[in-house]
């Protein structure tokens, strides 16, 4: 367990906050635990298989490559959670969804045809005395000439229209946190959304990762006075039915 006296940040911490206090609570001050999701499973089975693609040959990354690593990374995964054994009850089924996941990539990219620099690339910044700020990257590549662009993955499907740029904040957390490591800005930032195989782009500009910097701040100074008052109010929204905790939120609990 860490003794850092900071606050810990990173982009799906920050969106806890943003998206309900409450949750922010029980997630990251309580820290009760969660069974596992299964749509995070899945998320976490392809992602593996991606990441273990690029250690093969460009001319091995293809297809059959991705899907022939499907059962032995699966076997991994319910060996280091031996109840995810329990919850998929059709081994078959849940494969062929996760092959067809992996199909709908090699139709957005060509990874023979370039290097994944970076896979799994833990960020991190001293943000400010008080607060460390944090992530993983699934893929950052940086290409011959220097430029650099940040991929992440995505196992649904992609924002409905407007809400590209909430999408997007994760990425630009990321590219703040590479730009404050490196000195250096990110040329593309790239969601590849498996569901429904569409891409969300953006070519970040400074004034883009000021912005994504002063909301950081603005939460993490939020963050510091509900932790002064103990205030985490809910917030009750479409998002409360897939909420774990929702049997234990005041807001739901009569």
């Amino acid at each position: 367990m860490s003794t850092d006296p900071r606050l810990r940040l990173s982009p799906s911490a920050v969106n806890d906050y943003n998206n309900c206090p409450q949750l922010y609570k029980y997630r990251a001050i309580d820290k009760l635990s969660q069974p596992p999701s299964l749509d995070a499973e899945r998320g976490t089975l392809v992602h593996t298989v991606l990441h273990d693609l690029f250690e093969n040959l460009p001319v091995d990354r293809t297809e059959l490559t991705a899907i022939e690593l499907l059962p032995s990374r699966w076997r991994d995964q319910v060996a280091a959670k031996p109840v995810l054994a329990e919850m998929v009850t059709n081994e078959k089924e849940w494969l062929d969804r996760a092959a067809s996941l992996i199909t709908t990539y090699f139709t957005l990219e060509a990874p023979a045809t370039f290097e994944a620099t970076h896979r799994e690339m833990h960020l991190e910044n001293d943000f400010s005395p008080q607060v460390y700020l944090h992530g993983y990257v699934d893929r950052l590549d940086i290409a011959p000439t220097g430029e650099v662009r940040i991929i992440d993955y995505k196992t649904g499907k992609s924002p409905k229209p407007g809400w590209e740029e909430k999408a997007l904040f994760q990425l630009r957390v990321y590219a703040l946190l590479y730009w404050k490591t490196n000195g250096v800005l990110p040329r593309l930032l790239q969601l590849i959304y498996l569901g429904d195989g569409k891409l969300v782009k953006s070519n970040p500009t400074l004034a883009d990762l000021a912005s994504a910097e002063k909301f950081l701040q603005r939460t993490a100074d939020d963050i510091f006075i509900s932790i002064e008052k103990d205030y985490w109010p809910p917030k009750p929204s479409r998002l409360c039915d897939w909420c774990f905790f929702k049997t234990i939120c005041p807001a739901h609990v009569i």
